[in-house]
């Protein structure tokens, strides 16, 4: 039987747990006009957060959407702030819980992981392939419509496999199914839908760690890799990821998934990866490019500061030095200029 957790409601309704969560909500958006209006009566709002979760009629309201279009057209939905402090609340006691079952190959959302972790063990995992096998072959796949596919049910029993303690499955169920219309998907935006994600499909990271023994695996939230000197293996790989998701998650893989040599280079969590270097992804540079020269044109004709276009830049920097990017550097900021008109 797996290790279950009680008792842990009233944690996540402890008024200094709650402070600690409007804190970490409000962090960078203290001057939003919702968080200005939360923070101005903030000890009668906690309060009042504190008792409907006691009483159970804490009801999330309405989100606030909006479109995305980078790198694809994608619909956020931002929760309420009220919403976002219950949510850290649930977060901060639940997620030391859930994460401590996760497999290190897991990189998504995780404290000192991320992209750049992700990014370093791949890398490593490429170099070990090429000194133990010379050529292999990489498959990269994904899952379609991941955040808007995962099922309600299905994820609900994936909560009650580490926690058992009644009130905070409740308040788990009522985030995940929100306003009741769908028993489908999670939004992208909130908090826990990162963390409820990552968990749906820590399902199959165990299941090819512990069943498959597949040594060469690795995952960020719906993108996953695995490597092999076999390609055949690995066309036996994507049938079997292919089945799992449909048959254990209700997930469809992405049609675009594939296999290809090493000599390819694998394109992961924002880089192209090789044995023996690492390269920005192309459309980043190509978007950071028009980027720059609409902000360049802003500058001149003041209608954003210098301290402003820094700002990206600084950002485009600290990108760019987790791969071997000298000559992209050089011939980027060869063209950029500021000049004010």
């Amino acid at each position: 039987m797996p290790k279950t957790f009680g008792t842990l409601f009233p944690r996540i309704c402890d008024f200094q747990n709650l402070l600690t969560a409007f804190k970490l909500a409000s962090r960078g958006k203290r001057e939003m006009s919702d968080v200005l209006k939360f923070g101005a009566a903030l000890e009668e709002n906690l309060f009042t957060l504190q008792h409907e979760l006691l009483a159970h009629t804490w009801t999330p309201r309405p989100f606030r959407r909006f479109m995305i279009r980078e790198p694809k057209a994608r619909e956020i939905a931002a929760p309420a702030f009220r919403d976002r402090v219950v949510h850290h609340a649930l977060v901060a006691v639940i997620n030391p819980l859930l994460d401590g079952k996760m497999i290190s190959a897991s990189f998504a959302c995780r404290v000192g992981l991320g992209t750049h972790a992700a990014v370093a063990k791949a890398r490593e995992y490429i170099r070990e392939c090429h000194a133990k096998y010379g050529e292999f072959f990489i498959l990269k796949g994904d899952v379609s419509r991941y955040f808007y596919s995962i099922d309600h049910t299905t994820l609900k029993g994936i909560f009650r496999r580490t926690i058992r303690c009644k009130d905070t499955l409740w308040l788990m169920d009522r985030i995940v199914d929100n306003d009741g219309s769908t028993d489908v998907g999670i939004p992208i935006g909130a908090l826990t839908s990162q963390l409820f994600a990552n968990v749906y499909l820590d399902q199959m990271d165990h299941y090819v760690k512990e069943v498959l023994k597949e040594q060469y695996y690795l995952r960020y939230m719906d993108d996953f890799v695995f490597m092999h000197p076999s390609k055949d293996r690995l066309h036996e790989l994507k049938d079997i990821a292919e089945d799992y998701l449909n048959t254990r998650l209700k997930l469809r893989l992405n049609p675009k998934t594939s296999i290809f040599p090493q000599a390819h280079g694998l394109d992961f969590c924002g880089y192209r990866i090789w044995a023996t270097h690492t390269l920005p992804r192309k459309r980043n540079v190509y978007r950071m490019r028009r980027r720059l020269r609409r902000m360049a044109g802003l500058y001149a004709s003041g209608k954003i500061s210098r301290e402003t276009v820094e700002s990206v830049l600084f950002s485009w920097f600290g990108y760019m030095q987790h791969c071997d990017s000298y000559q992209t550097m050089s011939k980027f900021l060869g063209k950029f200029a500021l000049e004010r008109g």
